[in-house]
């Protein structure tokens, strides 16, 4: 009888001991859920909660809750466990490096762009990366993929395939040109190089891209890539010039020369081949194209008297020589906030928003901006636009109806690009506007 009350006992003290467990294991995922529900209820008020690209969405049926998806994204509060489920908290932070897609153990998760209220618009493209234009391939930020690490690794891909489909009986100069030199470009020249391709690049403006265009402290990278004829980079927090000089290095290594100041206006396809046309009527021919020129052909305007003005920027390349001015930033996105701040040790600055609060600003630029209006190193109007823009002045106007004049030596407006749309549809190339769509999914 005695063993019978001790195995009793000793069971009874066993099923506490794990009942505790689960009761502490409920009660943690319980405090953990509520953190989380809180971020999100924030990012919605703050504007962060509604993807502006490429973002994860996530198959609650097949979720286990595991939080792989959580470790693996480089960013913060991207993805959190709600109620044992991944769930998404600030949809528009989310820069598309697919860390969480390749991390999830029972591949719940789906790389989407666009929503069913927002559509994108992009190109058709296969998963060799070729477009409906035979021959026409495409890589990087215009497809789809605007990260970085992502951007290059679809460049070398692109190579690679259209590598095995070239006809050197096609009479032309070139195996292949590519048509832009920001990282895809880049990735695909010295891809093509290393598969022994007679290659030209062309780019509109400087080596880099839309990377050159950033302002010279913008951290560009946020987790390693593998380059071409290089091997790993192990940058996890840079500037653009680490990373130009990086890339100048390699080009230099491999005796590549990018064709800089070469704007395409034209691509024709002729007997099989493709004829290239420059802005400056430049011509050459080639087997294969490939395009990696981005996404913003041209900056938008916001299309106010006085626009076409000298004064009047749309990217901060040096911002170290302007001093002592009266500076007005359009704009409410990581590259305005990030100019604004650049410029604000020697300036005076202005900083003019059509909404009330931003939306979709990195953590990092949050915090540093509020910083800064705290200290009243920038002021922050809100709820206002430009309405036009005189030699000494600029004049806004506030959604309540009050105007405003600014005295005012330099304008920097950044209201985003758009889509060489009629570039695209000039050379053939079929555009779609993208309502959810699964960029990236895991097949059966």
């Amino acid at each position: 009888m005695e063993v019978v009350i001790e195995k009793i006992l000793t069971y009874g003290v066993v099923v506490l001991f794990l009942v505790g467990i689960v009761v502490i294991y409920l009660r943690k995922q319980k405090r953990e859920s509520r953190i989380v529900e809180q971020k999100i209820q924030k990012a919605k008020e703050e504007g962060l909660y509604e993807p502006v690209t490429l973002h994860p969405v996530i198959d609650i049926n097949s979720c286990i809750g595991s939080g792989a998806c959580v470790k693996a994204c480089p960013e913060h509060d991207i993805i959190g466990i709600r109620d044992g489920k991944a769930t998404i908290i600030n949809a528009s932070q989310c820069i598309g490096h697919g860390a969480c897609f390749h991390a999830c153990p029972v591949q719940a998760i789906t790389l989407c762009i666009g929503t069913e209220k927002r559509g994108v618009d992009l190109p058709h493209v296969n998963h060799f990366f070729e477009s409906n234009v035979s021959g026409i391939y495409i890589a990087g930020e215009m497809g789809g993929m605007g990260l970085i690490r992502n951007a290059v690794e679809q460049g070398r891909q692109a190579v690679d395939f259209l590598s095995m489909k070239i006809d050197k009986s096609i009479d032309a100069e070139y195996d292949l040109i590519v048509v832009g030199a920001g990282p895809a470009g880049i990735s695909a020249t010295l891809q093509a190089h290393a598969n022994k391709l007679k290659t030209l690049t062309l780019e509109q403006d400087s080596l880099g891209g839309t990377v050159f265009t950033f302002p010279r402290t913008k951290i560009v990278m946020t987790a390693p890539m593998n380059l071409p004829l290089h091997g790993k980079v192990r940058f996890y927090e840079t500037g653009k010039e680490e990373l130009l000089n990086l890339w100048n290095e390699v080009l230099s290594k491999n005796n590549i020369t990018i064709k800089e100041r070469s704007k395409v206006e034209s691509i024709e396809s002729v007997n099989k081949h493709f004829l290239v046309t420059t802005k400056t009527g430049e011509q050459f021919t080639s087997r294969k194209v490939l395009l990696s020129i981005g996404r913003r052909g041209s900056p938008r305007k916001i299309n106010v008297p006085g626009e076409e003005s000298t004064k009047v920027a749309y990217r901060l390349l040096e911002p170290d020589v302007i001093q002592n001015k009266k500076v007005l930033v359009v704009g409410g996105g990581d590259s305005a906030v990030e100019s604004a701040l650049l410029l604000i040790d020697h300036n005076q600055v202005t900083l003019t928003y059509r909404s009330d609060v931003f939306s979709r600003l990195k953590p990092k630029n949050r915090e540093k901006i509020n910083e800064a209006i705290a200290a009243k190193q920038l002021e922050v109007i809100f709820n206002s636009n430009v309405i036009a823009i005189g030699k000494e002045f600029v004049q806004l106007k506030t959604n309540d109806g009050e105007e405003i004049q600014l005295q005012n030596d330099l304008i920097y407006i950044f209201a985003g690009g758009e889509l060489p749309t009629q570039f695209l549809e000039k050379t053939g190339i079929k555009i779609t506007k993208k309502f959810g769509d699964a960029l990236l999914k895991h097949s059966n």
